[in-house]
C-alpha cells in the first residue's frame, strides 16, 4: 500500500542495505519517512476537505439551476396558456367584429327601408286626409244648399209643388194624355239655382230630389 509523497509502509519497515548486509532502519529515518506521510496525509486531507466543498458548492448550484429551470418551464406553461387564450380571444374578437358588421350593414338597410315605407305611408295618409277634407267641404256645401232649399218658408211651396207634379202624373196614367210639366220645371229650376255652386265640383242635389223629376 502506497502512501502520497512516494513512501508507504513497507519501505518503513523494510531493512537498509549498508556495505552489502542488511540492517534495521533507524528510529530517525523512520520518524522522518513518518512525519513525511503525516504531512501528506494532512494535504490529502485538506485536498479531500476543499474538494468536498466544492462538491457541496456545485450541488448547491445545481439544486439551485434546478429549481430555476423547473421555474423556467412553469413560466413558460403558464404564458404558453396565457398566449393560447389570447390567440383564442383575438380570433373570437374578430368574428364578432365581422358579425356585427354584417348586423349593422342589415340594420342601416333595413332602416332605409322602413324610412322609404314610412314616407310613403305619410304621403297616402296625406292624400288620404285632403281627400276626405275636401269631401267634407263638399258635405258642408250640400248641407248649406239643402238648408237653403228646404227652409221652413219654402217647405208648404215645395210640398204642394210635389203634390200637383204627383197628381199630373196619376192623371196621365189613367187618361193617357201627356202631363203638365210646367209646375215640375219650375222645381227643378228652382233647386238647379241652388246647386249651381257645386257644378263645378260634380256633385248636387240630384239625389234628394230625383223622386220628384221622375
Amino acid at each position: 500500500m502506497h502512501e502520497p509523497g512516494g513512501f508507504s509502509i513497507e519501505d518503513m519497515i523494510t531493512p537498509v542495505k549498508e556495505g552489502g548486509e542488511m540492517q534495521e532502519p533507524k528510529v530517525e529515518q523512520l520518524m522522518g519517512k513518518l512525519r513525511k506521510l503525516q504531512q501528506g496525509k494532512s494535504a490529502l486531507e485538506e485536498e479531500i476537505k476543499e474538494l468536498k466543498s466544492v462538491n457541496e458548492s456545485l450541488q448547491k448550484e445545481l439544486e439551485t439551476l434546478q429549481t430555476e429551470a423547473y421555474q423556467l418551464e412553469g413560466d413558460l406553461k403558464e404564458k404558453e396558456e396565457v398566449c393560447s387564450k389570447l390567440q383564442f380571444h383575438c380570433e373570437k374578437s374578430e368574428q364578432d367584429s365581422a358579425r356585427h358588421l354584417q348586423q349593422n350593414k342589415k340594420s342601416e338597410e333595413l332602416l332605409e327601408q322602413h324610412r322609404c315605407e314610412i314616407q310613403e305611408l305619410k304621403l297616402k295618409h296625406r292624400k288620404q286626409r285632403m281627400r276626405f277634407e275636401n269631401q267634407l267641404h263638399q258635405l258642408i256645401e250640400q248641407h248649406k244648399n239643402l238648408h237653403s232649399v228646404f227652409t221652413p218658408e219654402r217647405l208648404p211651396d215645395e210640398i204642394e209643388t210635389a203634390t200637383n207634379a204627383k197628381g199630373q202624373l196619376l192623371s196621365a196614367d189613367r187618361t193617357g194624355a201627356p202631363p203638365k210639366r210646367p209646375p215640375v220645371c219650375f222645381l227643378h229650376r228652382t233647386t238647379s239655382e241652388h246647386r249651381r255652386p257645386d257644378a263645378d265640383s260634380g256633385h248636387g242635389l240630384s239625389a234628394p230630389l230625383g223622386g220628384v223629376s221622375v
